[in-house]
């Protein structure tokens, strides 16, 4: 995609901190008219830019009262089988491929302790996990737009 503009960037942040603005309201606040937004959004979203719009939910509103970071150390081997078990595990909600002495971290939910066990022993068949447990969480600012 060609480099952004400044209106570009301005609809990035607003819809990165407010997802469900209108066309409408999003070329009042950026000084466009609504379909000279709209077709903005569009190309952003055709050309990859904008990935996508999501609910952005309370993990304890919903049970999931445990919160850790789950870092793993282990072979170029076996990094494949422990992605797709990864995959298949619904409580690690994200994971990101690191340097350093980990390989690889997991960011995991779940309800209860003991299914934490469960989460880590089953990627501890891959090499050492540490578990880290989440004190609490801050808000996630906007990608910055440069």
């Amino acid at each position: 995609m060609e480099s952004l503009d400044e209106i570009d960037r301005a609809i990035l942040e607003l819809l990165q901190t407010e997802g469900r603005l209108s066309g409408a309201e999003v070329g009042r606040r950026v000084g466009l008219s609504q379909p000279a937004a709209g077709a903005r959004i569009q190309r952003l979203e055709k050309s990859g830019v904008i990935l996508g719009y999501r609910a952005v939910v309370a993990p304890a509103a919903v049970g999931l009262n445990i919160h850790a970071v789950v870092r793993l150390r282990t072979t170029h081997a076996q990094l494949p089988k422990a992605l797709a078990l990864a995959e298949r595990i619904a409580e690690v909600v994200s994971t990101v491929r690191v340097t350093g002495e980990d390989c690889l971290l997991f960011d995991v939910h779940c309800t209860h302790a003991e299914r934490l066990e469960q989460v880590v022993d089953s990627l501890a068949r891959f090499g050492p996990v540490t578990t880290s447990l989440v004190l609490r969480s801050y808000p996630a600012k906007p990608l910055p737009t440069p």
